[in-house]
């Protein structure tokens, strides 16, 4: 039922693109008419962190980062989703616990609570859901979720933590939510652009506000909106020409908040930078052929997406 209607609504982006291609015409943006900061843009800025419980923040930090959440002791969220670098990490596909490669490039985690859905193919309604599904998961985590409450209550400490922040022992439901919280927490406010979004007319450049303008002159921004930038609807991937592998057919529309940092890019990590991502994006959803300089000021916007986490920008992930 849910790919009938995608395959039912997802050409709609497409006449879209279309449309604002053929207005933004041939040539290149020389001169950015943005409006002015305050206005009513097709982007709104990150909000500040929500207020949570600090206890149930505490704890899903903890279990995020415990390899012992694994079956065999080895690996934790946080192993592919390094929230010390971009929330995610350096390669193409992350192998998993036998060894074998993983279908997607891993998304970053963080403003993850932002999207409307959770995962390359949108299957996850809640980050409880893809909790779960990533602990039952035998290539990811290779465990389940009995095994990983019996570790749990075998701890004094974790016994200990659970009582405090839930009233009772670990179970599913607690266990769940304190993952949650924690991820709930993974906002980056205050990149550049959010900063003039708020006003300040000297956060980004002339360059960066003409990759602004011809971001949405363009069409990208049809897909591309909305508070993460992405992360609110499906799109069929290679309208006008092939692009990364071709499965899945329809893919959710990644956020692409901090953008710069999370390098390859696509569903299978095919595309080794920035600029590569661009002109591929543009041939195979606008039907465009980008210039040099048109690649260039879109991804001086793009750069610009960048927020911080613990009052740091978020860095790349190491290779």
């Amino acid at each position: 039922m849910i790919a009938a209607n995608l395959r039912r609504w997802t050409p709609i982006c497409a006449v879209l693109l279309l449309l604002n291609s053929a207005q933004a015409g041939g040539q290149d943006v020389q001169i950015a008419d943005v409006g002015r900061p305050g206005e009513q843009e097709p982007i709104t800025p990150i909000p500040l962190v929500p207020a949570g419980d600090p206890r149930k923040v505490s704890l899903g930090e903890r279990l995020f980062k415990d390899p012992r959440l694994s079956h065999d002791g080895t690996r934790a969220c946080m192993t592919c989703h390094d929230v010390s670098s971009n929330g995610a990490d350096a390669s193409e596909r992350d192998r998993g616990v036998d060894g074998s490669l993983y279908q997607f490039n891993t998304s970053t985690v963080f403003n993850a609570a932002l999207s409307f859905r959770l995962g390359w193919e949108g299957r996850f309604l809640s980050l409880e859901e893809h909790v779960e599904a990533s602990l039952n998961n035998p290539v990811l985590m290779g465990t389940n979720i009995d095994e990983v409450l019996v570790k749990l209550k075998a701890d004094d400490e974790y016994t200990g933590l659970f009582r405090e922040a839930y009233g009772h022992a670990p179970d599913r439901g607690s266990l769940f939510n304190a993952f949650a919280s924690y991820e709930r927490s993974l906002l980056t406010p205050a990149s550049r652009f959010d900063r003039w979004l708020q006003g300040d007319v000297r956060a980004l450049s002339p360059e960066e506000l003409n990759g602004y303008q011809l971001f949405k002159s363009l069409g990208c921004i049809s897909c591309h909106q909305g508070v993460n930038v992405g992360g609110n609807l499906f799109e069929r991937h290679g309208i006008f020409r092939p692009l990364a592998s071709p499965t899945p057919e329809i893919v959710r529309v990644p956020s692409l908040r901090n953008v710069a940092t999370t390098p390859p890019y696509f569903h299978d990590g095919s595309s080794p930078t920035l600029s590569d991502a661009v002109r591929k994006m543009g041939e195979a959803q606008l039907d465009r052929n980008l210039s040099d300089q048109q690649i260039e000021i879109i991804v001086d916007f793009l750069q610009s997406l960048t927020g911080t986490f613990h009052g740091a920008p978020v860095v790349a992930a190491r290779p």
